[in-house]
């Protein structure tokens, strides 16, 4: 009798997937950075869905802050506009709220 070889397929699906074209230039400009193709960084991510068996990033509505140095001038008068809004609105915080939130996070 003859060896017998295991053969395994690597034939590959595709994805199709929406997403927001100023992401998606701000992703691929840091896996440029990394090295990392895009559809390697999706096998990696689904891995770790099925190893985990879990989303592998953590998921919150927390607000992720702005870091400015890195906006545009037009970004950035987006993002002064918004605060013009929010005052507009009353949506603002006091100096004594502030305090007393950063307190409290501190403490933990």
């Amino acid at each position: 009798m003859g060896d017998f070889m295991e053969v395994i397929s690597n034939k590959e699906n595709s994805v199709v997937t929406r997403i927001y074209p100023e992401l998606k230039e701000q992703a691929e400009s840091v896996l440029d950075k990394l090295q990392g193709p895009t559809a390697t960084v999706i096998n990696m991510f689904s891995q770790q869905v099925v190893n985990y068996q879990e989303i592998p990033v953590e998921v919150t509505t927390k607000k992720i802050s702005t870091n400015y140095s890195t906006l545009t001038k037009e970004q950035f008068n987006n993002e002064i506009q918004k605060g013009f809004s929010d005052i507009d609105s009353s949506d603002i915080f006091t100096s004594e709220e502030v305090q007393a939130e950063l307190l409290k996070r501190r403490r933990g």
